[in-house]
């Protein structure tokens, strides 16, 4: 009889509506779990993206993976059909592809200016032809843009680049279109085969030809 009225009693005060500041604190509780549970997925949407050309994207992936506030770095092609974007037929015959790197990036921590800046003054934005070693198209510069935004800065950032170098820069600012991703062979080559990625780096020229052109300002924002 006891245990019956105990239970009785118990599910009286369950029934008792919360007075009206408990309910209060409580909603707030559950809006501060809430807002915890998705904190990791709003950090994730604030990565942002930006897509160079700079001739062998070896070396921009190399060049972009020392520059503190990036993320990750993609290789691929852009600029032509998904039908031809692999290396094997970009190396072949024109088919509109630019080698290019994809660089998912922290805005937080580093800014689109700032990795343009980087960018112009790790490639040879004066060459029509190529860079470096390499020639034809693919080996082009270009910077893609996804908004006005971006288009704003890169347009801006060229300028002061050629008052920097005194040069003019043939460089253009694109539209980007869809990127296709590089064989799995090309990701991180320069990790996973660094002998022969030196020995090419070096051979071609690149590092000789961005300290003559950019002298003191040659590689700045990458940490070597």
């Amino acid at each position: 009889m006891a245990n019956t009225t105990r239970a009785s009693k118990s599910t009286k005060l369950m029934e008792r509506p919360m007075p009206r500041m408990t309910r209060t604190i409580f909603a707030a509780l559950i809006f501060a779990s809430a807002a915890a549970i998705s904190m990791p997925g709003a950090a994730a949407d604030k990565k942002a993206s930006a897509i160079f050309a700079g001739g062998c994207f070896w070396c921009v992936e190399s060049d972009f993976d020392k520059v503190p506030g990036v993320v990750s770095t993609t290789s691929g092609y852009i600029g032509g059909s998904a039908k031809t974007a692999n290396y094997k037929t970009i190396t072949s015959r024109p088919t509109g592809h630019y080698e290019a790197v994809r660089i998912v990036y922290d805005p937080d921590k580093v800014s689109y200016r700032r990795l343009l800046n980087v960018f112009w003054r790790s490639v040879d934005p004066t060459d029509a032809g190529g860079q470096f070693c390499d020639r034809g198209h693919s080996y082009k510069t270009a910077v893609f843009v996804k908004n006005e935004d971006q288009r704003k800065i890169a347009l801006g950032t060229k300028k002061k680049a050629e008052e920097t170098l005194g040069k003019k820069i043939v460089t253009k600012i694109q539209t980007a279109g869809p990127f296709y991703k590089a064989e799995n062979y090309h990701q991180d080559y320069y990790k996973r085969n660094p002998v022969r990625y030196k020995v090419y780096r070096y051979g071609c020229g690149r590092d000789q030809k961005i300290r003559s052109l950019w002298g003191q300002e040659a590689h700045a924002g990458i940490k070597h």
